[in-house]
Order: C-alpha cells, then sequence, then structure tokens
C-alpha cells in the first residue's frame, strides 16, 4: 500500500509527510499573521488611530495657544 502512494507522489512517504505538515505549519502561522492578537488587521487599526490622535493633538495645540493668549490678554487687563 504505501509503495502506491509513493508511486502516485513520487516522493518517498516519510518526505510526502514531513512536507505536508511544513505546508500546513506554514498555513498556520500565516493565518495567525493575518487575523492573531499582533496581526496585520491590528496594525492597520493603530495607523488609522494614530493618525485620528495626531490631527487631535494639532487641534488641542491649536486650542491651547487661543486660551493662552486670551489668558495672557485678560493678565494684561487686570495688572
Amino acid at each position: 500500500m504505501f509503495e502506491q502512494i509513493e508511486q502516485i507522489v513520487g516522493l518517498s512517504l516519510k518526505t510526502f509527510l514531513v512536507t505536508l505538515i511544513g505546508i500546513l505549519l506554514f498555513g498556520i502561522y500565516v493565518g495567525i499573521l493575518i487575523y492573531g492578537e499582533n496581526s496585520l488587521k491590528a496594525l492597520t487599526t493603530l495607523q488609522k488611530r494614530k493618525v485620528v490622535l495626531q490631527l487631535e493633538v494639532k487641534s488641542l495645540k491649536a486650542e491651547n495657544q487661543e486660551l493662552q493668549k486670551a489668558y495672557f490678554e485678560l493678565k494684561q487687563l487686570g495688572a
């Protein structure tokens, strides 16, 4: 029976099984890379969040600048 399988595959049974297991493990690894906790999806989500937070920082800096200007103007009037 094993000889028939070897003739069909063209490889020894041991080589065929090792290759099959290697391909399965590689497939599992790629699946984890794409859909796992530290995955490509998580990376793209974090990159989008980074852009949003950078825009928020810019707007808060501008708001802070305006508030500081108003504060110093009020401080000048009180002095």
